[in-house]
């Protein structure tokens, strides 16, 4: 199976803009759950409530989630939970989501992309490079617990636990690292014509301690911020 050979600077620009790949005919690594680590957990869709889609087909639970795939769910009361390798993730309504990867062949990099078009997802990952991507703002996750909600002009980001580094696209360099444990840094980032004010402090809002604890027991760990000790439970 061909891989993109892609320069440093190229794969980032990619991790942007991914879409204009597949458009072009550019081949892509086709599965993103054998590329992610290990599969001993169930994997694909654990749960989902409503109108639920995958390339716009009406799925159920088992149904498998891929590289390549786009993810929708209707309105109130559609959610749905899936896991994909190492990662958990709980969509709300009104969402969608488009997987893909990336992998740069000279730097020995494969990068896990999952693009927030619309709507409200909740996230914990494990190990290895992953971004988020909204309309108005690049996320860099490792090992991270992340709730995002997404609309044209901006987008709202908690690191629920972890380590981010967010980048906001409308100011190409301003980057912001934030390391957390229970949900001490939300955000929020705007797109252009908000003049200086592109990231700025937000609340905590719209997502629970008891979603990301069930997220995490699906792939087999705890949330920092759930176990009794620091120095117990799983690494992520």
């Amino acid at each position: 199976m061909k891989e993109n050979a892609l320069s440093r600077r190229a794969f980032m620009r990619n991790v942007l803009g991914y879409g204009a790949l597949v458009t072009a005919g550019i081949p892509v690594i086709p599965c993103l759950c054998a590329a992610m680590g290990r599969r001993d957990y169930p994997q694909g869709m654990q749960t989902v409530v409503g109108d639920v889609r995958i390339n716009g087909m009406p799925v159920a639970v088992g149904a498998p989630v891929r590289s390549g795939d786009v993810v929708t769910t209707g309105p109130p009361p559609a959610h749905a939970i899936f896991v994909m390798g190492r990662d958990a993730f709980l969509i709300r309504e009104n969402t969608r989501i488009e997987v893909e990867t990336l992998s740069d062949t000279a730097e020995n990099k494969v990068a896990h992309v999952l693009r927030i078009v619309r709507g409200k997802m909740l996230s914990v990952f494990g190990k290895g490079n992953k971004y988020i991507v909204t309309p108005t703002a690049v996320a860099g996750i490792r090992g991270t617990g992340m709730y995002t909600e997404a609309d044209p002009g901006i987008t709202y980001i908690c690191t629920c636990y972890g380590t981010t580094e967010i980048e906001a696209r409308a100011v190409p360099g301003l980057k912001k690292r934030f390391r957390a444990r229970h949900h001490e840094h939300p955000i929020y980032i705007y797109g252009a014509g908000n003049g200086d004010r592109v990231m700025i402090p937000a609340p905590m809002k719209n997502h629970r301690d008891s979603e990301l604890i069930l997220l995490a027991s699906l792939v087999g760990r705890v949330p920092p911020f759930a176990r009794k000790s620091p120095r117990t439970g799983n690494k992520y």
